[in-house]
């Protein structure tokens, strides 16, 4: 929304008194005195009229490490979720992407919509990273089955370039650059290989704190919030 529309919806302000308001520089967002009415603001800009706060909701951007044994959602009736790991009031924190009931890692946490959504956005392609752990012998011709595409016949799509990396007989990392449902288990099911274990490392720019233990959860660095305001194609 532009700052001059937000001052006349929020006020009951006339165009006019908005203008002048703006020229004297009366209104600052975040901090900053502002001029131009076509300034954007959202939901989280601290919009101030005087000495008088209008506006000034605190985001919230959460680095979870997800244990297994709890469920990807805000509620669920039967199982824990993710949120009932967050000290205090968790009521508008959504997730930015999921991870299965026994899958672990990486899971970001926020209550700035429209961050989650270029993050998670499905022309976003941003890469996330997997290490994953087989019942049966990772072969090398996997690597370029997942490289060339699946067919998923439930979607009727052929899957984007996956880059898979042999850590061991057992266990790989796998670079997606798309979510699609139970994605990594299908992969290997194409070779009648049961994934046994499965845990995100990273998510575009952003990579597990090898600090948190699993159910542990810190707030983004500012530097880490931009990153994910960027391009999927920019590099860091």
């Amino acid at each position: 929304m532009r700052l001059d529309r937000f001052l006349g919806q929020h006020r009951a302000l006339g165009r006019r008194t908005v203008r002048r308001l703006l020229a004297a520089g009366r209104v600052t967002v975040d901090g900053r005195p502002v001029r131009d009415g076509h300034h954007p603001v959202d939901g989280f800009s601290r919009i101030v009229l005087d000495d008088e706060p209008l506006q000034g909701k605190q985001a919230r951007y959460l680095m979870l490490h997800k244990p297994t044994g709890c469920v990807s959602a805000t509620f669920d009736p039967r199982h824990p979720t993710v949120l009932d790991l967050i000290d205090g009031e968790s009521d508008e924190l959504h997730l930015a992407g999921r991870l299965d009931f026994n899958t672990t890692g990486l899971l970001l946490l926020t209550n700035d919509g429209h961050w989650s959504r270029r993050l998670t956005r499905p022309g976003g392609h941003w890469p996330k990273v997997y290490r994953v752990r087989t019942e049966d012998p990772i072969e090398d011709h996997y690597a370029a089955t997942f490289a060339a595409g699946l067919h998923f016949r439930y979607e009727d799509l052929t899957t984007r370039p996956a880059v898979l990396e042999t850590l061991g007989r057992y266990e790989a990392r796998l670079t997606l650059s798309e979510g699609r449902y139970h994605h990594v288990k299908r992969l290997f099911g194409h070779f009648n290989n049961r994934v046994v274990a499965l845990h995100r490392e990273r998510i575009g720019p952003i990579v597990l704190d090898p600090a948190l233990a699993p159910g542990q959860y810190r707030p983004l660095t500012d530097q880490e919030i931009h990153l994910c305001r960027q391009d999927p194609e920019t590099p860091p």
